[in-house]
């Protein structure tokens, strides 16, 4: 018997429709408007952070369009001729072109003869999706240009890039641009937990936050960590086995260490952060994480700012328990000493001694305490 392949979970979950589509509903939703009232632009622009589902969202839209039989929501069909040759991987009237590796003139000149040759076969539209657009040279960019404004009135051009700002600007007033968003942690945590279940994975939804924070709005990356840690976990997700396996630093360590501040515990504080470098975490990704964490705090301590945080519903519960422990100004005090160690650390002969003593510092009695002393 064959061994069955396996196919990551970025790939077998990829999104077959709009509605699959995570965390862009202003984008889909207008694209699905566009289709539904056949107001399709020559060209579109979409770029965002990488993972988000820029090029997931110019193939469904791509797929849709040429599709000869959408169903009453304004989906493909995935039955016609058109849905079929796509699915396979063979379409003629959708054409993807990656411009990292496609980047110089004569590669341009090559797509636009394609462009000015091929008709679409099945549907009323050939379709190019060009991939890190940004990557084109400024003379291939220039050779573009007469094609992009003016193509065959069946040709639809969607560029996707990460770094809009490399774009030309003749280029970008040519397109419709569509800004995609970072995906919102909670968004990331019930997709993986979907997943989970339909894989048949144990999880706990706190290993599932660590994971969507390490990804950091990026739902690609997101699946990637997630088919590691489902390997070495042995499809049983934990926390510990989270923390454990990807080397991250458990962000309990800074609850903990605000404990130990507020307790003016410094011999506790001193203990937690050997703790933290003896297993082989850098003071600088300790003392960067320990900033965002005060910020949390302060975020945490109002019902408006506990809105901001982008932290995971359980995590979230976690900082404004926290912050009902402390005061708000020594949340404020403690950022600032963090936010001035941080900047100064790397010029310190001696790190360790550097965070040691910003601790010492954060463990001191503040001026009233003294006085009351």
């Amino acid at each position: 018997m064959p061994e069955k392949q396996f196919v990551v979970s970025a790939r077998k979950y990829r999104p077959d429709t709009f509605d699959m589509v995570i965390g862009q509903a202003t984008v889909t939703n207008t694209l699905r408007r566009q289709i539904e009232q056949q107001r399709i632009a020559h060209a579109y622009l979409f770029c965002g952070p990488r993972g988000v589902g820029k090029t997931t969202c110019a193939r469904i839209f791509a797929k849709t369009i040429c599709c000869t039989n959408r169903t009453p929501e304004g989906e493909a069909c995935n039955a016609c001729k058109s849905c079929e040759q796509f699915n396979s991987g063979n379409s003629r009237d959708i054409s993807e072109f990656d411009a990292a590796s496609n980047n110089k003139t004569d590669d341009i000149r090559r797509l636009i003869e394609q462009v000015n040759e091929n008709t679409p076969i099945f549907g009323k539209y050939c379709v190019y999706i060009i991939d890190e657009v940004h990557m084109l040279t400024p003379q291939a960019f220039n050779t573009f240009l007469k094609t992009l404004e003016e193509p065959p009135s069946y040709v639809v051009f969607i560029f996707a890039t990460t770094e809009k700002h490399k774009v030309l600007p003749t280029i970008l007033s040519r397109c419709q641009i569509y800004d995609f968003n970072r995906i919102q942690v909670n968004d990331t945590i019930d997709a993986l937990a979907a997943i989970a279940e339909k894989e048949n994975v144990e999880y706990e939804r706190d290993a599932l936050n660590l994971i969507a924070l390490k990804a950091d709005g990026a739902m690609r990356d997101a699946l990637s960590i997630f088919d590691q840690v489902v390997s070495f976990s042995e499809a049983h997700v934990t926390r510990e086995q989270v923390v454990d396996g990807l080397n991250l630093l458990d962000l309990n360590v800074y609850f903990e260490i605000t404990d130990a501040i507020l307790g003016k515990d410094a011999m506790k504080a001193l203990t937690i952060l050997n703790e933290v470098i003896q297993k082989g975490f850098s003071l600088s990704n300790f003392l960067s994480g320990f900033t965002v964490h005060f910020r949390n705090l302060i975020l945490a301590s109002n019902p408006t700012g506990a809105a901001l945080l982008d932290v995971g519903n359980e995590l979230g519960a976690q900082y404004e328990t926290h912050a009902k422990v402390g005061a708000v100004q020594t949340f404020f005090h403690c950022l600032e000493l963090c936010m001035d160690a941080e900047s100064t650390l790397r010029y310190a002969t001696n790190q360790r001694l550097h965070v040691e003593l910003l601790l010492l510092t954060l463990c001191e009695p503040g001026e009233e305490e003294k006085k009351n002393a």
